[in-house]
């Protein structure tokens, strides 16, 4: 028997686990009861890793097609094939020609965020796209706008804060998102142990509400104008007290003039929330000795996305609560912060629009187009048509709008390309499918969740069992070698070193670096024998704001500290980091971005659009669910059907549903067939579907997942429907027609 310590992959907690194993027996997965972010806190998705590891539906082999059906091949012939296909299609039809799709699990991914980058360079095409633009892309828009930086996200400070407002956000079944914190549950309890003050804004009564002191309900889509209407009540009572960030803010003129406009009593109707109401939460708001205004998934994909998303941290700089002990504070991490390297308190700013889509014109962001427009970029002729595509990780067809527009776009791609553990709804359509590691045979590091982690940590991992194939760092530099002109066979330990020295060069070179002006040679030298993700990671570690400055500090952070550090190392609590952290040409808070003030004229219509009395279609979170791509593990679908319609007794009565039977539920995109679930928990006039589900078509290879099949909410969701600034899809707040489905025996027994 051997124990092993590890950082959960699954989700944005990153828990700690204390994995046993027997041989390449996974015995047990318990939380580790000292890993110094989550103290032995782990929710049910932490069991899946035994799972996965024993899935024989998980791929380990490459697949090519021949004559129509995927069949296994070896690593060179995977490779041979992929050059074969797509080096005269890029020759033929230019780099734009490939499209590029990220799923979620990169994000928590080492290998993917540090050499991602390397492939996608050497295939140089525009057309990327990601899970980004279906989740939250809008606050990375808005939070890049006001600080410089799209991952400069200020975290609520949840252990310290004395009242919290969440908006759209679960964060006891999420465990956070872009906010990094175990065990919400015990987190939001002590808010309350100490005196302090939890309110929830949701259409739903949500695990998260329950625990709340007050649950407000509130229509879809409307939570700028609620944010914007107690912004104008804090102007009208003279309570704006930014404090010491006054001197660091432009724009409060600007944004106090805006928010004039939407008065409680003007927005109440439009939000279902009572002006006086919505009077009090400001007041409480202002007058907490520490606040923090928090929102998520509920606000960023929504058609005010941006918007909702930058005045969460209006108000977190109106109360004087942004940058603050108990309020929304930006975290340090330990390593990749980009707010935390050069010179401080200065830099170029988000750079947003740099090209648009062909076919419809919308604006990059950070380097992705929305995905929304990923179908249209396949099926619409011309020069640049899209005409490959690239997954790694990724499984669109259930994950972005309009689902079904999409699966039939790319059924008429030349060529497909995938990355990925299983052969799902997207990746059956693949001409090759290259097999990733499981998360047990790869090390592990944080890079992007520790951006927005609720307290400042470092945990690496080392992989527990030995690879059974290539290493993934490995996979794409050999995809970037065929996307180079290299052929199938480039020299892949070349291409590392000039990953790493192409990382050296840049910090040595950079003023504001702790090694700026040392020989690159010395610092490589001082990385042997490292190779791969965990050399890129020591440099970063090494030169980051912990590090050990290649020697200057020697008791600083290095990758071999980690590594005698299984539980992790506690960095500290968040600290005031305004100036140093702003990222923006002005070295200012920028409060009023222009864009973001352009935009804002769309909510006086808002307020101004009648309400019909139709229902709006809404997702929603489930702790046992991460995305699409955790339905084949038999602990995490296991009990009643968790894919269901969420509808309130008052509409059920109305429409003529019953608890347990079923609804055709139908929008401008699509139709769906959904067994209905009566709830006092979600707002009428509100139905709601969780994201993620949609499976057993044919071809896909994931029984457990057939067998729990459940339906796809985003065959409902307008791919014409998108946040103006980010391009984020519209995928709550979804015009509906419910009624109750006919059942098959009186089908049958209708006359012709």
């Amino acid at each position: 028997m051997a124990i092993h310590y590890r950082t959960c992959p699954f989700c944005e907690a990153t828990c700690g686990l204390e994995v046993e194993t027997q041989g390449r027996d996974v015995v047990s997965v318990r939380g580790d009861e000292q890993d110094v972010l989550s103290y032995g806190f782990i929710c049910p998705k932490a069991f899946g890793l035994k799972q996965l590891h024993e899935d024989p539906d998980r791929l380990t082999t490459p697949l090519i097609r021949r004559d129509g059906e995927l069949v296994e091949a070896t690593w060179d012939e995977a490779f041979d094939e992929i050059d074969r296909r797509l080096t005269p299609l890029l020759a033929e039809h230019g780099r734009n020609a490939v499209a590029v799709y990220i799923g979620n699990p990169n994000a928590h991914n080492l290998s993917s965020l540090a050499y991602g980058p390397v492939w996608l360079r050497a295939l140089g095409t525009q057309n990327i796209y990601s899970a980004s633009t279906v989740d939250q892309m809008p606050k990375q828009v808005s939070a890049g706008l006001m600080f410089g930086t799209m991952l400069s996200v200020p975290v609520p400070d949840v252990d310290r804060t004395d009242h919290l407002l969440i908006l759209g956000a679960n964060p006891l079944v999420s465990n956070g998102s872009l906010l990094t914190a175990p065990d919400m549950r015990g987190r939001l309890r002590r808010i309350r142990e100490r005196g302090g003050k939890v309110v929830v804004v949701d259409p739903r009564r949500t695990r998260t509400a329950d625990e709340a002191d007050e649950h407000h309900f509130i229509r879809p889509g409307t939570d700028a104008l609620l944010l914007a209407a107690m912004a104008c009540t804090l102007v009208e009572e003279d309570l704006v007290d930014p404090g010491r960030l006054l001197e660091h803010t432009n724009g409060l003129e600007q944004v106090t003039a805006l928010v004039r406009d939407f008065t409680p009593e003007l927005v109440a109707d439009s939000c279902a929330i009572a002006a006086e109401e919505i009077r009090r939460m400001a007041r409480e708001l202002a007058a907490a000795p520490q606040a923090a205004v928090y929102a998520r998934i509920g606000t960023c994909t929504q058609e005010f996305g941006t918007l909702a998303s930058w005045l969460v941290d209006v108000l977190n700089v109106l109360t004087g609560n942004l940058d603050r002990e108990g309020g929304a504070m930006f975290p340090l991490a330990a390593a990749g912060q980009r707010n935390a390297s050069g010179t401080p308190g200065s830099g170029k700013g988000a750079r947003l629009g740099r090209w648009h889509s062909r076919v419809r014109g919308l604006p990059e962001a950070y380097g992705e187009l929305p995905v929304a427009c990923l179908a249209e970029e396949i099926e619409t002729p011309g020069e640049g048509q899209v005409r490959a595509l690239v997954t790694v990780a990724g499984n669109p067809v259930v994950s972005t709008p309009n689902a079904e527009r999409l699966e039939g776009a790319i059924e008429g791609l030349d060529f497909m390309l995938a990355v990925d553990i299983y052969v799902n709804e997207t990746t059956r359509h693949a001409d090759v499918v290259l097999p990733g590691p499981e998360p047990l045979e790869k090390s592990h590091y944080d890079l992007a969740l520790y951006q927005l982690a609720v307290r400042n940590v470092a945990n690496y991992s080392p992989p527990v069992f030995e690879r059974s194939g290539p290493a993934e760092w490995e996979v794409f530099l050999r995809l970037a070698g065929v996307l180079a002109g290299q052929g199938p066979n480039a020299d892949g330990a070349a291409l590392d070193d000039l990953v790493i020295s192409t990382f050296v060069q840049r910090e040595v070179g950079d003023p504001g670096s702790r090694v700026a002006g040392r020989e690159p040679a010395e610092l490589l030298e001082a990385l042997e024998p490292r190779r791969g993700p965990e050399r890129v990671l020591d440099f970063m570690l090494r030169v980051g704001p912990y590090g050990d400055g290649f020697g200057a500090e020697p008791e600083g952070l290095t990758l071999d500290v980690l590594e005698r550090s299984p539980h992790g190392v506690d960095l500290g609590p968040h600290r005031e980091r305004v100036p140093e952290v702003l990222r923006t040409p002005s070295g200012m808070i920028e409060l009023a971005p222009e864009a973001i003030l352009a935009d804002a004229d769309r909510l006086h219509g808002a307020v101004a659009r009648e309400l019909n009395g139709g229902l709006v279609l809404i997702g929603r979170r489930q702790l046992r669910s991460n995305n699409s791509w955790m339905h084949n593990l038999p602990a995490l679908v296991k009990g009643k059907d968790r894919c269901t319609l969420h509808v309130h007794p008052d509409d059920a009565e109305r429409l003529g549903l019953e608890d347990g039977g079923r609804a055709v539920v139908s929008s401008a995109a699509g139709q769906i067939e959904a067994p209905v679930e009566l709830t006092d928990g979600i707002m009428p006039g509100v139905v709601s579907i969780p994201h993620g589900w949609g499976h057993g078509a044919p071809g896909v290879k994931m029984g457990v997942a057939s067998r729990h099949a459940g339906v796809n909410s985003n065959v409902l969701a307008d791919e014409s429907q998108v946040d103006p600034l980010s391009g984020n899809a519209v995928l709550n707040g979804i015009p509906v027609e419910v009624r109750a489905a006919v059942a098959v025996a009186e089908r049958v027994a209708a006359p012709a």
